[in-house]
């Protein structure tokens, strides 16, 4: 599900030319707002994205699009 998240995020980011929102992420994978919440705080945790407190489309990926999976 990490992967799964990680490579919508660049997709929505590549496409969009700004990350997604916890609402673009939660309307996607059809999940609640604190689930979405808490995959992100792991993903961060884990040294994987990064955020800006308190502003909104900020998740920035650390890791390069061949270190991620396809979307599925």
């Amino acid at each position: 599900k990490q992967g799964q998240f990680l490579a919508f995020i660049y997709y929505y980011t590549k496409i969009h030319k700004q990350s997604p929102s916890q609402a673009d992420i939660q309307k996607y994978f059809i999940t609640s707002p604190s689930s979405v919440h808490q995959m992100l705080a792991t993903l961060q945790k884990q040294g994987l994205i990064t955020t800006i407190p308190g502003k909104a489309r900020s998740i920035t990926l650390l890791l390069k699009r061949e270190e991620l999976p396809d979307l599925d």
